[in-house]
């Protein structure tokens, strides 16, 4: 799989503490390191608390560290914002109500100050198995579909990254693990550096090349290099190899 050129990520001595009303200071990440290739895709697991999520946001730009740095090739992530190079999407599709599909799609491209190219809209439609919904507003869509097109709408810039944060937490097993298959033929299809943050062991496994276990307070604990061939099919889902690991990682969760 070709990786894409100037899209890995470096995370050096990384810190983030907040204080409290109460003037108490929590502190939520501490000094992590953390290299992620170009093209590869890092899932991120842990409890609640451990502070995935925050670390998320600060690849994002979303939050600034106490300490430490990120780096986006040679860029800070609010450069690849105000670029619009980074792809997100999180739990809440955020999609805008009043617009269809395409025009959540086109949206992108619009407040980016470009032409919207309705070719790469399209493409994208039918990529995350939308067609025949292009103009569909959200509330005609199930939970499963209106998360197809916000992962479609966060690949409209074709992003140097893409942050993925429980982008199916709040969906029933049986479409989270149809979405799972779906999201791993399209980042084949697409090859972006991609850090996905989630509670789902199995689902970190079958999407990922590599697992980072995370710990509180906001500490890495562990690390697991997936060996599994791309594609990825369901029947990996049932190869006891895959469970194993499975079984390994909670158990690092559970220390």
């Amino acid at each position: 799989m070709a990786a894409m050129s100037g899209a890995a990520i470096e995370i050096h001595d990384l810190a983030k503490s907040f204080t409290s009303r109460r003037g108490v200071t929590v502190e939520a990440i501490r000094r992590i390191s953390l290299s992620v290739a170009a093209g590869e895709f890092l899932a991120i697991v842990g409890p609640s608390g451990c502070g995935k999520s925050t670390l998320l946001h600060l690849v994002a730009g979303l939050e600034q560290p106490s300490s430490g740095a990120v780096r986006i090739g040679a860029a800070e992530p609010r450069e690849l914002v105000r670029q619009h190079r980074l792809g997100m999407a999180f739990q809440d599709s955020a999609l805008l109500p009043w617009l269809s599909v395409q025009a959540n799609l086109a949206l992108p491209f619009k407040l980016a100050g470009r032409d919207v190219n309705r070719d790469r809209v399209q493409s994208l439609i039918e990529l995350v198995g939308l067609a025949g919904f292009e103009r569909a507003r959200p509330s005609q869509l199930s939970g499963g579909m209106r998360q197809r097109a916000a992962i479609a709408r966060s690949l409209c810039l074709q992003p140097d990254v893409l942050l993925l944060d429980e982008p199916f937490g709040a969906l029933d097993a049986v479409t989270r693990r149809r979405l799972n298959i779906e999201l791993e033929r399209i980042w084949r299809d697409n090859a972006i550096t991609t850090l996905l943050v989630t509670h789902s062991v199995e689902e970190a496994l079958f999407l990922s090349d590599r697992v980072i276990v995370m710990q509180s307070p906001g500490a890495i604990a562990q690390e697991t290099r997936i060996p599994f061939a791309r594609p990825r099919t369901p029947d990996l889902l049932r190869r006891e190899e895959f469970h194993r690991m499975a079984d390994q990682i909670t158990v690092w969760l559970e220390h």
